[in-house]
């Protein structure tokens, strides 16, 4: 039997009912207007299946031979069954669609949004964003009450200017890599940094820290019963919702673990042996894959008192971390990557991209064989939505990856012959983790044995790197060309931070470098002379032209033509240099 033919008319009207088909979906997905920053559409993905079928029925009845065809090609295709027997998974891919998914359709522009862009001017107005107004207001109305409760007629009320200049305090002690360091050696006059000095006395930063609260500690009985984070909710949850308001993430996100080291006494308090700190609180975190900024965090507080441990964890903490994305492709670790949750994030218009356990009820077991497979061989297989591929990079060893993203068997061409979903995997799974090295290498966190002070020091690493890329983004030719553009960064925050405060000083400090800091912030001349801010005062010494001796002695001369020294032991009637007598 023949296929059926068309006509001139026919086929032109086919034609034309394709076109608009096309016209209807790029009209759908595709805004031409500008959108309002993180605007959501009906989060249901829907998928076109529906559509096809109906274009393939108008496009005309396939004739016997075609019939034949494609059971044939089904019969040599292979199946495998899942360990569960739930799901049937293809040795070949499925016939690729003929429309873009919209999965894979983001509509928001990746970077600052506008509401950042017009209101970032320098960069203390760009890491203010994050510590904002009223989350200033409820540290320093908490702070004062503890500080009246503690210290009573002795204390000072703060204001706004005093927990700027203890903050600045904070970023410049992690510019200089004193996270270890005692606080008593940063207010050495010897040794120490001279804008500490002039900012406040040591005596006042022990005092803040020691009273610095984030709730009223007279209600948080009643308030831990319901929830462990209740000494620091407020100021945690106003924190978070800005993060998603000043940037766009780009089409990758990242989902991960990430661990605030802490060793003190904590109810939630995690224990990582992989982790480099292994000890401390553990937060979920969802990070632009490129850029690290942090989209959106969750601490974890373990069970409930008297629960029972929590069932499909990684799949409840990517769709909560993942709530407002649309269009993006998210990447994650074998603790969260499941057939399930893949199905779950193509609903909301989300692929998702990860390894996989091999104790997983969805995987078949064929895939996990590995008797008699060659070196850099792979192995796939295919659902309708899903593809898995099984890579022996070494051995008697596999990698498993799971993917809705990619749909079918593609290799690279290196000499390893890696699947490109694992390529794709490896260049997208890093945003955590570098948040974690940025942050560690720059940190504010001080030695302390409350919890809620360590979650405030993570809040205020991760607020200036958050500024800092808002700040790149927006000024891109700010030093281009230098390699340490995030050290220039926190060490101008922090002495933005510093100046209203060392300008309100009247009285004056007792170290010579430190009131040469004071009289350059306020801009009166000093008799002091005049020395660099970051200056520790100290003078090195001149060496001997002959001999490593210093100069130590007052029997030591210079020469009196080119100014060189010459240590006692070896005064001569002439100058070794230049010849002088």
């Amino acid at each position: 039997m023949s296929s059926r033919r068309f006509t001139a008319e026919e086929a032109l009207s086919q034609l034309m009912n394709w076109d608009s088909d096309v016209e209807e979906e790029i009209s759908e997905t595709e805004d031409p207007s500008e959108p309002e920053d993180n605007a959501i559409d009906d989060p249901d993905c829907q998928f076109s299946h529906d559509e096809e079928d109906s274009e393939d029925e108008s496009a005309g009845v396939p004739s016997s031979d075609e019939n034949q065809e494609t059971q044939q090609s089904s019969s040599t295709e292979g199946t495998w069954t899942s360990k569960d027997g739930k799901i049937k998974w293809s040795t070949s891919p499925h016939q690729s669609q003929g429309r873009l998914s919209s999965c894979n359709v983001i509509k928001m522009t990746p970077g600052p949004t506008r509401f950042a862009v017009t209101r970032v001017d320098d960069i203390e107005s760009a890491f203010q964003l994050f510590i904002s107004p009223p989350i200033e207001k409820i540290i320093l109305n908490m702070t004062n009450l503890e500080g009246r409760r503690v210290f009573q007629e002795k204390w000072k009320p703060l204001d706004p200017t005093d927990l700027h200049a203890y903050i600045g305090i904070l970023v410049l002690a992690g510019v200089y890599r004193s996270k270890g360091e005692a606080t008593a050696s940063l207010w050495n006059e010897e040794n120490g940094r001279p804008i500490f000095r002039a900012t406040m006395s040591l005596e006042t930063f022990h005092m803040i820290s020691r009273v610095i609260r984030f709730d009223n500690r007279d209600t948080r009985a009643d308030r831990r019963e319901r929830d462990k984070l209740a000494a620091i909710r407020d100021v945690w949850d106003k924190w978070v919702e800005i993060l998603p308001l000043l940037y766009n993430p780009g089409p990758h996100v990242t989902v991960d673990e990430h661990l605030v080291p802490f060793r003190g006494r904590c109810p939630f308090r995690q224990y990582m042996p992989n982790k480099p700190a292994k000890y401390g609180i553990k937060m979920w975190a969802a990070c632009d894959a490129k850029s690290s900024y942090v989209w959106n965090l969750q601490v974890y507080t373990g069970k409930p008192p008297g629960g029972r441990p929590e069932k499909n964890q990684g799949m409840r903490v990517v769709l909560e971390m993942t709530e407002g994305l649309q269009g993006h492709n998210i990447t994650c670790d074998n603790f969260f990557t499941s057939y399930r949750l893949g199905d779950e994030l193509q609903k909301r218009k989300l692929t998702m991209l990860g390894t996989v356990r091999k104790n997983k009820p969805e995987l078949p077991s064929e895939i996990l064989k590995m008797q008699g497979r060659p070196l850099h061989s792979s192995k796939f297989a295919f659902t309708e939505k899903t593809t898995l591929v099984s890579y022996c990079p070494k051995r008697n060893k596999n990698v498993l990856v799971m993917s809705t993203m990619h749909k079918d068997a593609s290799l690279s061409t290196r000499e390893d012959m890696k699947p490109q979903m694992i390529l794709d995997y490896n260049s997208t799974k890093g945003g955590v983790d570098n948040l974690d090295k940025v942050t560690a290498t720059y940190s504010c966190q001080r030695k302390t044995a409350h919890w809620p002070l360590v979650v405030f020091y993570n809040i205020l690493d991760v607020s200036a790197y958050n500024a800092y890329v808002l700040w790149i983004e927006i000024n891109q030719q700010w030093n281009a060309s230098k390699l340490y553009r995030r050290r220039l960064f926190l060490e101008e925050l922090g002495k933005a931070l510093v100046t209203p405060k060392i300008k309100n000083r009247a009285r004056p400090a007792r170290s010579p470098a430190a009131a040469a800091v004071i009289a350059k912030v306020q801009g009166r001349a000093s008799d002091q002379p005049t020395m660099d801010p970051l200056d520790t005062g100290a003078k090195k010494r001149k060496r001997c032209q002959i001999c490593p001796s210093r100069d130590d002695s007052k029997t030591s001369t210079s020469c009196v033509r080119c100014k060189k020294y010459i240590c006692k032991k070896h005064i001569v009637t002439f100058c070794p240099s230049c010849g002088e007598h």
